[in-house]
């Protein structure tokens, strides 16, 4: 038999069967909608992460005393100025506190972090301006009681012109502050637990003085010189500070902004291979459909496969005609599930679940539900070849 005739064969019975083979293409269209989504969700997830820590310098290490019972030890100014001078992996060093706030200007009123930073903060946690400036050397050597804003929280205080923030006066915790700056929208940062966009800083004195009192846990925060130093760096800290706690350095735990990074990346494609996963099933399941009926169609053609026989018809030939019917079905339900998947990602977004469709995902989707097709076609294929002339001519 020639491929046209194959073809016609498989065409004529898809045509006589169209509920049946409509059902049991349904399983591998909703494989295919489901191995789109679930990829097109993780690309979103992944993207979102990036964007989230686009600001982040994955240079930063974070150096803070452990929480609990246990711990006894506390940073200063001291451990600052020995990392900054003992360290040579090290560029940039900030000493950090905070704790929450009641800010107000006029009327409106709200609760924020509120951090006491120093003037190398702007480089190392990447802080871009949108106006003014930021925090200097002067303000806290001076205490001046001066505010650099996020941009949340500029929007709540001066909405649509963020810009008039400056110069303005706020609020916090019954102290007037004067606004110098305010920040460009941040995403997340080096610092854990404060968001920039919704936080306050201050000169690390002020906060010391009005905010934490001297009895709060700074944080140090550390540059390196670059992303190949980051590890040399992390070994000097822990070389210092052995030196000055000695048994207690064990106590300080030492986090690079990398590793943050990663980890939250590592995350997101946990959750995507996990859910592939379970789309990989449904399409497995749509599989076993498809032999299911192919099995069934091969009994209710056994006749017609022994006059085909009979009539020269070779036992590739039989082959053919099955497992191609059983590629053309799932490949039509793979087309069909990705069709679908365009039509339903434009409702996740409004569920506010990003999805990033592309090329890859439509590719990938395809090649299972036609791989799945192909695979579980063969047998039922096979069986209807392997049919002896006379026995299927006499089947009733």
């Amino acid at each position: 038999m020639s491929l046209i005739e194959i073809l016609r064969s498989i065409f004529i019975n898809i045509r006589g069967n169209k509920a049946k083979v409509f059902l049991t293409t349904l399983g591998i269209i909703v494989g295919t909608l489901t191995v789109v989504l679930v990829l097109s969700i993780g690309k979103g997830s992944q993207a979102s992460v990036e964007e989230q820590f686009k600001s982040l310098n994955v240079g930063t290490i974070q150096i803070m005393a452990g929480f609990g019972r246990n711990t006894t030890v506390k940073l200063s100014a001291d451990e600052m100025i020995a990392i900054q001078e003992e360290a040579p992996s090290i560029k940039k060093v900030s000493m950090v506190i905070n704790d929450r706030g009641t800010i107000s200007y006029y009327s409106t009123s709200t609760t924020a972090s509120v951090a006491g930073v120093t003037e190398e903060l702007k480089e190392i946690n990447n802080l871009a301006m949108a106006y003014g400036n930021f925090i200097n050397e002067e303000h806290n050597e001076d205490t001046e009681k001066v505010a650099v804003i996020g941009h949340d929280i500029a929007e709540l205080f001066f909405e649509e012109d963020i810009s008039e923030a400056v110069g303005e006066k706020i609020t916090i915790n019954g102290k007037r502050y004067e606004v110098i700056g305010v920040l460009k929208q941040m995403g997340d940062s080096s610092m854990r637990g404060f968001n920039p966009d919704e936080g306050i800083f201050i000169p690390y004195s002020v906060a010391e003085k009005y905010i934490t009192g001297r009895m709060a846990r700074p944080t140090i925060l550390a540059l390196a010189q670059d992303i190949d130093h980051v590890s040399s760096a992390i070994e000097e800290i822990n070389s210092i500070l052995q030196s000055k706690f000695r048994d207690k350095s064990d106590q300080f735990m030492i986090v690079d902004a990398g590793s943050r990074l990663q980890s939250a990346k590592d995350s997101a494609k946990t959750m995507t291979l996990m859910l592939l996963s379970v789309a990989t099933v449904v399409l497995m399941v749509g599989g076993i459909g498809i032999m299911n009926v192919l099995f069934v169609s091969v009994k209710e053609r056994t006749k017609e496969i022994g006059i085909l026989k009979a009539i020269g018809a070779r036992r590739k030939d039989i082959l053919l005609i099955f497992l191609l019917e059983a590629i053309i079905v799932s490949a039509a339900g793979g087309i069909i599930g990705i069709l679908g998947s365009m039509l339903v990602m434009p409702a996740l977004n409004y569920f506010q679940v990003r999805a990033i469709p592309s090329f890859d995902s439509y590719l990938l989707a395809f090649g299972f539900s036609v791989g799945i097709g192909t695979f579980f076609g063969y047998y039922p294929a096979a069986k209807a070849a392997a049919l002896k002339p006379i026995e299927a001519l006499n089947y009733e």
